[in-house]
């Protein structure tokens, strides 16, 4: 009877794979590997097992396509935390596949945007500044999560209108801390605008600002805007711009040179109104 060896030797010489010879002798692949390591496999046995493999590996990754191994709570009910989260993904965010991400110069909304998202997925993110423009970008890349947000981001569009007022809320304020802006130059211009590239979204923003009693309308190209001593005064106590949300006062065609709060400037164009 041949030994162990000399069986694992022969049966390499005849051009058995290790996983076939380990099938063979019911032994472990270390031990069969020390004997047989210095006889190659055949060209065409060689190519012929790279392509089994290669098969399986790929079946294997059709099966994993589009899913992660790290989980995430999903978004089921429209709380307003989610529909903040969501608008902020719509508005200065981006979804592609892999990876979802935050752009902006504010440290509070970045921060804000962080602080959303850990409430479903506890995994920090990946955070990128440039320091031309002060704009951080703040990303999560999960194949599973940018796919599920963008499908109920997609989602929130088409439900919004029958949310309750408090999510209808967070959707205006996510929409006006990442887009909107304070237009006020004494006596002349006192504006709120808010601008976006898709006309449909602005008609939502112009029809919920309406359930709060504001008036605004649309103006080309692609921004809404709110005028009016009565429409200012309900925008501030509906809506209002977010604390740590400041105009750039860097910016070389900045009227005021310094950095302002939003919702300061709001007050101020208020309060120039005569009584």
């Amino acid at each position: 009877m041949s030994t162990f060896k000399e069986r694992c030797l022969s049966l390499r010489r005849k051009g058995y794979t290790l996983p076939e010879i380990v099938r063979l002798t019911g032994k472990p692949k270390t031990s069969i590997y020390f004997h047989i390591r210095g006889i190659a496999l055949p060209q065409e046995k060689l190519a012929r097992s790279r392509l089994v493999s290669g098969a399986r590996i790929r079946l294997y990754a059709i099966a994993r396509k589009g899913k992660s191994v790290r989980e995430f709570e999903r978004i089921t009910t429209w709380e307003p935390s989610s529909v903040l989260l969501l608008g902020h993904l719509l508005f200065d965010g981006e979804i592609r596949r892999g990876v979802c991400s935050y752009n902006n110069r504010s440290k509070a909304l970045v921060e804000r945007f962080a602080k959303l998202v850990e409430m479903i997925y506890a995994y920090p993110p990946s955070l990128y500044r440039n320091e031309d423009t002060g704009v951080t970008r703040i990303a999560y890349f999960n194949v599973e999560l940018s796919a599920h947000l963008k499908e109920r981001a997609l989602a929130l569009l088409r439900v919004i209108h029958s949310l309750p007022l408090d999510a209808k809320r967070e959707f205006l304020r996510s929409f006006f801390d990442d887009e909107g802006c304070m237009d006020f130059s004494f006596p002349k211009r006192r504006k709120i605008r808010g601008y976006q590239k898709e006309v449909k979204i602005l008609a939502i923003v112009r029809r919920l600002l309406g359930e709060f009693g504001i008036e605004a309308k649309i103006v080309k190209p692609n921004e809404v805007v709110l005028t009016g001593k009565e429409n200012l005064l309900r925008f501030e106590k509906e809506i209002n711009f977010s604390p740590g949300v400041y105009i750039n006062g860097n910016r070389s065609n900045s009227r005021w040179k310094i950095h302002l709060e939003k919702r300061a400037l709001l007050r101020m164009a208020i309060e120039s109104y005569r009584t």
